[in-house]
């Protein structure tokens, strides 16, 4: 019986690609379908969780943030959490840029860059959880993001969320 693994608001399915080539079976939990309202599917091996960052960013993505829109956030977050407490996997790992989430999770366990992983960009990310160090592999950024040199709009916005191929296949071997 393959090994379930949960990528909580995985947008493109980029962080979990590894482990779907492997033969796990994936659950993609991602808009239009809401990680807030999703059921627990039993035994869970391990939980990425990606909750949309533009709130929490302290970078260009960021915008002018409401009282409302800030709740509306943290639920998501909230909901991926309770995922890790209700599911009890052996690996969890929860991923948003360098932004304000470590006022409500505390400091990160580990930050990185694409580039530590074989993408030659930057764009420095956080990561909370329970899970094991993948090995760098480093390169020397040629670049910041590729979003930088994108117009703004949706396409970009989908772009920005995207987890870089070589951290997720680093953290998929680190982390089976």
């Amino acid at each position: 019986m393959p090994r379930i693994i949960l990528d909580l608001c995985g947008g493109t399915g980029a962080w979990s690609r590894p482990y779907v080539d492997a033969g796990y079976d994936v659950r993609l939990v991602t808009l239009p379908d809401d990680v807030r309202l999703w059921f627990h599917p039993g035994s869970v091996h391990g939980i990425l969780a990606a909750p949309p960052c533009t709130m929490f960013a302290s970078s260009g993505a960021r915008w002018k943030r409401s009282e409302a829109q800030l709740c509306d956030a943290l639920s998501v977050v909230d909901a991926c959490l309770r995922f890790v407490v209700t599911c009890r996997p052996i690996w969890w790992a929860l991923e948003n840029p360098v932004g304000a989430l470590r006022r409500w999770l505390g400091p990160p366990v580990m930050r990185f860059d694409p580039c530590d992983y074989g993408d030659p960009y930057t764009k420095r990310t956080c990561l909370w959880g329970q899970f094991t160090m993948p090995a760098k592999r480093p390169v020397v950024p040629v670049a910041k993001s590729p979003i930088h040199y994108m117009s703004p709009g949706p396409a970009r916005s989908a772009k920005r969320s995207v987890t870089p191929a070589g951290f997720a296949q680093a953290f998929a071997e680190a982390n089976p």
